[in-house]
């Protein structure tokens, strides 16, 4: 049994989604310290001027080695509504944006008080949306060692890390995108890219990027 360790993400990238679906058993990490510019408050979109990168204001913590399941979700710079706009602004000619909104709109309407939390559902959602049942749980303590059946993508998966560097086991599978021709492909985006774009296809294109299964 295949097992893999990854940091909890807003809106991840594909490839996270494609390591959600290669796996038998999935922990989402709760225990690590939390650190800025990193997938479990951000994602990448694709805009119509190119990537756009979306982050999710927090409470700043009390100490520095404040565990993520702590940190909190900020109501500052009315950033559901900024990143509903951003999302409907960027995707509203693709394919299936009009046909998924309404799944993902409460996102920016509830407020979650715990960003674990928000991710989770968010999460659990997509799975659901692309039709994949990843065995997943959260993880009860901080591991640091691991045998050879399991894989540690906690800080592998991650904005300025090279996915083709870090993860030779993900391919970014080309498919359609609304701003193609003016951006040419962008790879390894948020999964909601791939969504909008592609719908019920995305199931084969993740099964299409997962390599040496």
């Amino acid at each position: 049994m295949k097992t893999i360790y990854l940091s909890s993400a807003y809106l991840a990238p594909v490839e996270y989604y494609a390591k959600l679906l290669a796996y038998d058993k999935v922990f989402i990490e709760q225990h690590d310290h939390y650190m800025k510019q990193t997938y479990r408050n951000r994602c990448t979109i694709a805009a119509p001027d190119g990537e756009l990168a979306l982050s999710i204001p927090t409470v700043k913590p009390d100490t520095l080695k404040c565990p993520f399941r702590d940190i909190r979700i900020s109501d500052h710079g009315n950033w559901r509504h900024l990143h509903w706009n951003a999302l409907s602004s960027s995707y509203n000619h693709t394919p299936f944006f009009e046909y998924y909104k309404d799944d993902f709109r409460p996102f920016y309407e509830k407020k979650y008080e715990f960003l674990a939390d928000f991710n989770e559902e968010l999460c659990r959602l997509i799975c659901s949306l692309i039709d994949i049942q990843p065995d997943m749980e959260r993880t009860t303590e901080y591991k640091t060692t691991f045998t050879v059946n399991e894989d540690d993508f906690r800080d592998r998966i991650h904005p300025k890390k090279d996915f083709r560097k870090e993860d030779p086991e993900f391919t970014a599978q080309p498919y359609y995108q609304v701003f193609q021709e003016r951006l040419g492909f962008l790879p390894n985006l948020s999964i909601v890219d791939l969504l909008f774009n592609m719908g019920p296809e995305s199931l084969l294109v993740l099964q299409q990027s997962i390599c040496n299964r």
